[in-house]
């Protein structure tokens, strides 16, 4: 292999990257877009539920219990029905999302016993905000009981919890505030560094062939290696720049935690930025048109690395077909890579398993990508 004209072909591929503003705007622009749109308008976490309260016994006790439910934050009252037929009639006509009843022998019950009953309802036609609900729901009955607890012990000087009772002690590590963006944003990395670094070196060759230059290529002495080298090493550069605007942005302006290694970061990124690289030039090469090279690099990038690699989608959840078809998904692992050294600040030992995967994935891709190219014009 010859450095000079590796570094003649890289500053060549370079000029064009620099002569070529729709590749600038796809390298720089696109980042600070998808992080931005991504960062804000996606979101796991559901506020302000709309809820319905039917208070059979209206009493202090119970109309407290409706007010701990509604000051959380999690719900909203929109509606107090008098009657049952009123509260199906609310749910019916998609005014809330959930519904609690007080019974009429609320506060006797608790009394008597030292526990009540209280039912929920919930609109299940978004399984996704019913499940969501259920879990804020009894979080906040949670909460209410201890309250109750503490203050029926105040009152009696008891330091022993009513008979029955249950104290609850939820406990949430590596994203303590249950902020959905703490998860979604470290997978934007990945979703952004696939869909540029795919879609800028799948028009590498294919630019070649549509402007008619392909014939000067092929009669200078630069080898397959040197070309590809020289094709994707300013690509690189751009991949980089990229993943350090979208960290800035993750830490300083969304306030992602980053409690690992930024060495072991920089390596998963090299890892896969080869992998994306690699992908789009071998598209470029067997595929002459830039329009369709784009859309192909699109489709093999995107798709993957949005539902297949737990970024939208809990792997674990998914059918047994479908689990197994991911452990070829390269991207699955740095997703993996990025949310561990994020919120867990997981030590190298840890990662070296989905840091193996992703260098195994670079060698298969770099070696097919070496040997794609062919000196020839048929």
């Amino acid at each position: 292999m010859n450095l000079r004209r590796l570094f003649a072909v890289a500053r060549k591929e370079a000029l064009q990257i620099v002569r070529d503003p729709r590749s600038l705007a796809i390298a720089l622009l696109m980042p600070l877009m998808q992080m931005g749109l991504l960062g804000y308008g996606v979101s796991l976490d559901i506020r302000h539920v709309p809820l319905c309260a039917l208070d059979q016994e209206h009493s202090q006790l119970s109309r407290g219990v409706v007010a701990s439910l509604t000051g959380s934050g999690w719900f909203r009252l929109v509606a107090a029905p008098r009657d049952d037929s009123g509260l199906r009639a609310a749910l019916d006509r998609g005014r809330c999302a959930a519904a609690v009843v007080v019974p009429p022998d609320f506060s006797r019950s608790l009394a008597a016993t030292g526990s009540a009953p209280l039912q929920a309802v919930f609109d299940a036609t978004d399984v996704n905000t019913a499940n969501i609900a259920l879990g804020y729901l009894q979080v906040a009955v949670a909460q209410e009981s201890a309250r109750l607890q503490s203050r029926e012990a105040a009152a009696t000087g008891s330091a022993m919890p009513a008979a029955g009772s249950i104290d609850l002690e939820p406990s949430t590590w590596y994203n303590e505030t249950l902020d959905s963006r703490n998860f979604i944003i470290p997978g934007v990395v990945a979703v952004i560094l696939a869909l540029v670094g795919a879609q800028l070196t799948s028009l590498t060759v294919s630019r070649e062939w549509e402007r008619g230059t392909m014939e000067q290529l092929v009669s200078t002495p630069v080898t397959a290696l040197e070309l590809m080298l020289g094709k994707l090493v300013p690509y690189f550069g751009v991949g980089f720049v990229d993943a350090l605007i979208c960290l800035a942005l993750a830490v300083l302006w969304f306030h992602v935690p980053m409690r690992g290694s930024l060495w072991t970061l920089f390596v998963a990124t090299a890892l896969f930025s080869v992998v994306v690289l690699g992908i789009g030039y071998l598209i470029s090469v067997h595929v002459r048109s830039q329009l369709g090279a784009s859309q192909i690099a699109l489709l093999v990038t995107m798709m993957p690395t949005t539902m297949l690699s737990g970024y939208t989608f809990p792997i674990d959840q998914m059918p047994a077909a479908v689990r197994a078809v991911t452990h070829v998904v390269y991207a699955r692992y740095y997703v993996t890579l990025l949310r561990a050294i994020f919120l867990k600040g997981s030590p190298l030992l840890e990662l070296w398993p989905s840091l193996a995967a992703l260098a195994a994935f670079a060698l298969v891709v770099g070696w097919l990508a070496a040997r794609a190219f062919r000196k020839r014009l048929d």
